[in-house]
């Protein structure tokens, strides 16, 4: 399976189980704290908030800035967000991530658990599409999966990208990117691709906080 099919997998996926999504926030305690790590980020200003999924973190992210525009592909998920997300101050966008180019330049430019979801050869063109939405002066916030979560995964082999195949309640299965990424490797791919970058683990997950180094971020073709 290719990147473009198994791409096209994790959107059915995504679509096919919006009513399930929240349902990891509600039962694990580990989500919910991450929730609430977000007052402590350095979140100002305009904020474009990529793969927002159902909005749990579209809120927070509104209560710390000005405005928010939140993007995501899957129209499922976007009509649960704007009913959880009733301030003014957002602004939702129905678009794909790795088509899409941020019409202006954003302050923060954060994402929760969709890195795991960008395949590798996806990933310089990814990264220059997060540059081209920063402002002078912004910040890349991120939060996902460490290698721990690996565990709870039915990952797959034999992929063009690292891929685990998920269930819904109507038993009905779909694979999807799935890059569960080390804190060295990860650094050590973004400082490659002209960033600076902290990392912090977070029982199991990690907290991400990237700058373009010296102001300027390489071009590298996707």
């Amino acid at each position: 399976m290719d990147d473009d099919a198994l791409l096209a997998e994790q959107m059915a996926y995504y679509r096919a189980g919006a009513a399930e999504y929240d349902r990891p926030y509600a039962e694990c305690e580990d989500l919910k704290d991450l929730l609430a790590v977000v007052d402590d980020l350095p979140i100002a200003g305009h904020v474009l908030e990529l793969a927002c999924g159902t909005g749990q973190w579209t809120g927070r992210l509104a209560a710390r800035a000005q405005s928010v525009t939140a993007v995501d592909a899957a129209a499922e998920v976007l009509a649960l967000a704007r009913a959880r997300t009733a301030s003014p101050t957002v602004q939702f966008i129905q678009a794909d991530l790795f088509e899409w180019q941020p019409p202006r330049r954003y302050d923060t430019v954060f994402f929760a658990f969709w890195l795991s979801h960008v395949p590798p050869t996806r990933w310089p063109g990814f990264w220059n599409t997060v540059a081209a939405a920063l402002a002078p002066g912004g910040k890349a916030i991120f939060i996902d999966d460490g290698p721990a979560a690996a565990a709870g995964e039915n990952v797959l082999a034999d992929h063009s990208a690292p891929a685990a195949l998920r269930r819904l309640d109507d038993g009905s299965q779909y694979r999807i990117v799935k890059v569960f990424h080390d804190a060295a490797t990860l650094r050590d791919g973004l400082t490659a691709l002209g960033w600076s970058v902290r990392i912090r683990p977070v029982a199991g997950h990690f907290i991400g906080i990237a700058e373009p180094a010296d102001g300027q971020v390489r071009e590298l073709l996707a």
